[in-house]
């Protein structure tokens, strides 16, 4: 063959072959990625190993980024507003328990749909007569709410403008208040208002409203100025996260975690749950 027509060929081949090499060459195979502290049974920090986050929400992306070939570092990277500045920065890439505001889509690409929805349910008293089957029902009874909570901003106006509650630095506070007479009900997530009121004690004293209140979801979101932000990741991400909800691996792996973390609070020295008032 002539020697200039072998070159063109081979020249020809290797413009065909770039595109993928290049692609290849550009895929993320690690991730770094935080969130949430403080947020039983989704994620909360090892206390074996407090530089990692442990949880459902951990569980899940390892899986489904180890089928993408991809290793991920789920560090503790502070509180929560500190993990958001650590991924808004770039330092880290992405968050994996991103509740969706407007404010963030400037520094962050959500991943659609969400890695699991938190269902925030109605906690009551058992023998309360409080009726409840949809929010307005709530209005004129006073409540009581973790400040940690992240609910739908449609939701957050709503109870700021109509409801009476009262804000607690963290679950268990809300909870005892509820036991002690001193709210009517308590706003807190299924699977974390089931694993409070268990390690609390509490799990025949309390019962909750099947219909949730609100429904906000905990997304994976990209920071911008991750280098590791691309549409391949994005693209196969948003395929596992709409594989996810039929797979029942959700699921499994909140009472995995649920169980996980009430054995952790059974290490710990126990807490004396408050006395209810008499009525």
């Amino acid at each position: 063959m002539d020697l200039r027509r072998l070159y063109g060929w081979s020249l020809l081949l290797g413009l065909t072959l770039a595109p993928a090499f290049a692609s290849a060459a550009g895929k993320c195979e690690r991730l770094v990625v935080t969130g949430s502290p403080d947020a039983p049974p989704y994620l909360w920090q090892d206390p074996q190993n407090p530089k990692k986050l442990i949880g459902a929400n951990a569980d899940l992306l390892q899986q489904v980024a180890a089928e993408l070939g991809i290793k991920v570092d789920l560090l503790y990277a502070g509180k929560r507003s500190q993990a958001l500045d650590e991924v808004r920065s770039g330092r880290m890439d992405m968050l994996i328990d991103a509740p969706l505001t407007l404010s963030e889509l400037e520094s962050l690409d959500y991943i659609h749909p969400p890695l699991l929805e938190n269902d925030y349910l109605v906690w009551t008293r058992k023998g309360s007569t409080l009726v409840y089957s949809e929010a307005k029902d709530l209005q004129g009874h006073p409540g009581a709410v973790s400040e940690k909570s992240r609910m739908t901003g449609g939701f957050s106006t709503f109870a700021e403008q109509q409801l009476t509650l009262t804000r607690t630095p963290n679950l268990t506070q809300a909870l005892q208040k509820l036991l002690l007479g001193e709210v009517e009900y308590v706003l807190a997530g299924r699977y974390s208002g089931m694993a409070a009121a268990q390690a609390l004690g509490m799990g025949n004293d309390l019962l909750a409203f099947e219909q949730p209140v609100d429904r906000p979801g905990l997304y994976l979101a990209v920071s911008h100025n991750s280098a590791c932000n691309d549409p391949w990741l994005r693209g196969q991400l948003a395929k596992k996260m709409t594989e996810l909800p039929a797979s029942g691996l959700a699921e499994t792996a909140l009472q995995r975690n649920i169980e996980r973390w009430k054995a952790q609070q059974q290490q710990q020295p126990p807490s004396t749950p408050p006395v209810p008032q008499k009525k």
